[in-house]
């Protein structure tokens, strides 16, 4: 009988991409994932890894190993969530993925207080942007995601994946001082042209809304720095290298040098949590569901509108 957790190893390396993002993600050792998936091998008697460079690939036979683990691992979920039910209170591990600000302004307080309301519950958070949770959570990588999307650009969601809405942030134009900007209340979208800008790298939520919102009013963004980090952003904002886009939550205080101004209309973004349908029972899940939407009440400046959000259960 093949063993569920070396099942669960090779499952991790296949979504996570690598034996060391796979141990990250189970809270093992790089070299516990390697002796589970050799003894799986030696077990079926089959090459399930194979090397590529300083990296691994999985075999075909793997490939198909993985695809039964999912049913398999939904399947123990289904139990697990089962059981959590039938006890009523929100207990065992709960893995959650969130996007950086999320996990800066949000999470923590989030977090501290699930540990002391339930203390049968062992809730961990990793930073993850909103693209890849979506698929960790799809894939069983994480029971939980927050994650956040644009008005024109939403993030769509697997099949057996549910979300609640959090709420909603608002998002501001942050100039350096002196900039003809910093003396007006508000700035229209049709202004904007021929700004130099700091923002995400491609490929992440802020920097598509961007592009997009500015090719819609008519603009082609000269985007001239690029930083993963909110912080980084306005510190290049401070030092007068262009202007940027960034939303409140996680923000932390603005330097003397950086003024913020209203965008007309201004640009919101939706936060949701979201995870999979064969989970949507525990406990643990609306527990924190609630708890999120609790604290985004508390986080949120007066300007925020927190959504109203279907019960989680």
């Amino acid at each position: 009988m093949l063993d569920l957790q070396r099942l669960r190893a090779l499952h991790a390396v296949s979504v996570h991409g690598g034996v060391g993002a796979a141990a990250s993600a189970l809270g093992f050792t790089p070299s516990a994932v390697s002796q589970q998936i050799a003894k799986l091998e030696r077990e079926t008697k089959t090459v399930l890894l194979e090397r590529e460079g300083r990296g691994v690939r999985l075999s075909p036979e793997a490939h198909q190993l993985v695809a039964v683990t999912g049913e398999l691992l939904a399947i123990v979920e289904r139990a697990e969530s089962e059981l959590e039910q039938r006890r009523g209170k929100p207990a065992g591990r709960l893995t959650i993925a969130a996007f950086a600000s999320a996990a800066r302004g949000l999470l923590p307080g989030v977090l501290a207080d699930l540990a002391v309301r339930h203390p049968a519950m062992d809730a961990r958070l990793s930073e993850s942007d909103p693209h890849l949770s979506v698929g960790m959570v799809a894939k069983g990588a994480v029971d939980m995601s927050v994650v956040h999307d644009w008005d024109i650009a939403p993030l769509p969601l697997p099949p057996g994946v549910e979300q609640a809405v959090i709420g909603e942030d608002q998002c501001a134009l942050l100039v350096p001082q002196g900039h003809p900007f910093a003396g007006r209340d508000s700035v229209r979208r049709e202004d904007l042209g021929g700004e130099r800008w700091v923002c995400q790298p491609p490929g992440r939520v802020c920097h598509e809304w961007l592009v997009r919102t500015l090719r819609t009013a008519g603009h082609e963004p000269e985007i001239v720095h690029q930083a993963d980090e909110n912080p980084t952003l306005v510190a290049l904002v401070a030092a007068g290298l262009g202007i940027c886009l960034i939303p409140r939550l996680g923000r932390g205080p603005l330097p003397a040098e950086v003024v913020e101004v209203a965008l007309d209309p201004t640009p919101v973004r939706r936060l949701y949590a979201l995870w999979r349908t064969t989970a949507a029972q525990r406990p643990a899940i609306a527990e924190t569901v609630r708890t999120l939407q609790e604290h985004w009440l508390r986080a949120a400046r007066p300007s925020h509108q927190a959504a109203r959000t279907p019960r989680a259960d």
